[in-house]
């Protein structure tokens, strides 16, 4: 009869069996769990008394600290402090070798907006759109960034620089995989933001992320340094959440706006 069965009459009846109670199947020939109980017992003792394997001694491996390189971020200093422009210092980017990002990036990512706009937003590296179409925050983070500084008025397409934007980032190449920018790489490009800012002369600076305030603060830990304004460059500088963490943390859009907020009240005029 059993043969006579579907697969999925069987897994039925197997499943009405377990609902019954039933944990054991009745085999034909009878089985002695007590010998298998004391051949178990035996077997553990027998394992327990073995001496142990000895272990080898365990190796340290030497903490390796990649240093950047000296000439490099003088060769930086040097590029960036001859730029007279933006469009020197776009130029002397696009001529420093040192930095191995651009060698598998697509293009040079070096700014957007209104330059001499008063505020002037620095995030951290692009990313996949960013490096097709050329410019920062033109992805699903820059959709977010824009709608977040059109709710207190400020936009990168304004022609008023009272209500404008300016836009960079720390890095000018994309990160492969989008990973995270390493010391080397931020110290070798801090000389070219640093002129940028000089440059574009805003008024204050917005940091968006972790990598921007170990950048231009020193510090990490944007949970504790947002909404606390802080000294880059000379300038006030205020960090915020980067839009891509708003997007996966929505619950801290919340401190996101309250942050907006300071930075409009830093803008008005006194009375």
């Amino acid at each position: 009869m059993a043969q006579d069965l579907t697969p999925d009459a069987m897994f039925a009846a197997l499943d009405f069996q377990i609902a019954l109670g039933a944990d054991l199947c009745i085999a034909e020939e009878p089985l002695d769990r007590y010998a298998l109980s004391a051949a178990e017992a035996e077997r553990k003792r027998a394992a327990a008394e073995a001496p142990a394997p000895s272990a080898p001694p365990p190796q340290t491996r030497p903490t390796v600290v990649v240093q950047p390189d000296a000439d490099a971020i003088g060769e930086a200093r040097a590029a960036a402090e001859a730029a007279a422009t933006l469009d020197d210092l776009q130029a002397a980017l696009a001529a420093f070798e040192h930095c191995e990002l651009k060698k598998a990036a697509r293009t040079l990512v070096f700014s957007d907006g209104r330059p001499g706009a008063r505020v002037m937003i620095i995030g951290e590296a692009p990313g996949r759109d960013e490096d097709m179409q050329g410019k920062p925050f033109v992805g699903r983070a820059g959709k977010l960034l824009d709608r977040m500084f059109a709710a207190i008025g400020l936009s990168r397409a304004s022609p008023d620089l009272d209500t404008a934007l300016y836009i960079t980032n720390i890095l000018p190449w994309r990160p492969p995989q989008n990973r995270d920018p390493n010391p080397e790489e931020i110290a070798m490009m801090k000389p070219f933001v640093e002129r940028h800012v000089a440059l574009a002369a805003p008024d204050l600076l917005v940091l968006m992320g972790n990598i921007s305030c170990q950048a231009m603060l020193g510090r990490r830990g944007i949970t504790r340094l947002r909404g606390t304004w802080a000294e880059a460059c000379g300038l006030p500088a205020l960090p915020m959440f980067h839009p891509a963490y708003l997007l996966r943390n929505p619950a801290a859009k919340r401190q996101a706006w309250a942050d907006l907020l300071d930075l409009q009240a830093r803008l008005e005029p006194p009375n």
